[in-house]
């Protein structure tokens, strides 16, 4: 499968030795800094390569735990939905990945599932909340209504995740199987996580690392932006498979 990649900001995609080492820069809060690599690359949504069932594996590590990573970063499908990608327009979010986010983002989108750290994760939605996502946000930012608007909204959304309790910055072999019921993930040969509601619509595989945080709490406040940081981060990926 060919990969297309993207270098943002200082991001540099490297080889060493057996392995490809996505990498960002010391990082400023002005600026983006991005390494990916992607499969979609001037594709419609609708014509995203992969579907149910597909199947991903590789080993990879990390330079920093979670709570250092400076921004997210991961692997796995999504639908691509902040861009221009899908024919021009933006679309809700659909993913079944493998996702490192760390503070200040906060994704609140699971009861009892904090909004960052190292996650399993499957997001299904339809086209048509993005209007009422809209009125959604608005309302939440009244006084006393962002968690019980949070909550409701959590309730239109399939949304699934799990912490996954494992080191980072030490080598793994992690595995994702995307089926139309379920989507399986592993580590180290060991299920992690079964979600029981992946979206089923065309997804395009992602590989990528960032500066950037999104902010979706559990008390209704929202806010996006790059993180400063004076360190390099990086992640380094050995064997990528997908079928």
């Amino acid at each position: 499968m060919i990969m297309k990649r993207l270098e943002m900001g200082g991001g540099k995609i490297e080889e060493h030795g057996a392995a490809t080492r996505f990498s960002i820069p010391p990082t400023s809060s002005r600026a983006y800094a991005d390494s990916m690599w992607f499969n979609y690359h001037g594709l419609r949504r609708t014509d995203f390569p992969n579907k149910p069932t597909a199947r991903m594996t590789l080993c990879a590590r990390f330079s920093h735990e979670a709570d250092q990573l400076g921004g997210t970063a991961g692997f796995g499908f999504w639908n691509d939905p902040f861009t221009l990608t899908g024919g021009g327009l933006l679309a809700a979010p659909n993913c079944v990945w493998f996702f490192a986010a760390s503070p200040p983002n906060d994704h609140y989108l699971c009861e009892g599932v904090k909004g960052w750290g190292w996650k399993a994760a499957t997001l299904k939605t339809h086209w048509s909340i993005a209007p009422l996502a809209a009125v959604g946000v608005a309302l939440a930012q009244i006084p006393f209504l962002g968690k019980p608007i949070m909550k409701v909204g959590r309730t239109m959304i399939a949304a699934r995740e799990k912490l996954i309790d494992v080191a980072m910055t030490e080598w793994h072999d992690y595995g994702l199987v995307w089926e139309e019921n379920q989507a399986t993930f592993a580590v180290d040969g060991v299920t992690v996580f079964v979600s029981p509601a992946p979206p089923q619509c065309p997804l395009g595989f992602v590989l990528w690392i960032d500066n950037q945080y999104a902010v979706a709490s559990e008390d209704g406040k929202f806010k996006f932006g790059m993180i400063a940081c004076e360190e390099e981060r990086w992640m380094e990926v050995e064997g990528l498979e997908i079928l």
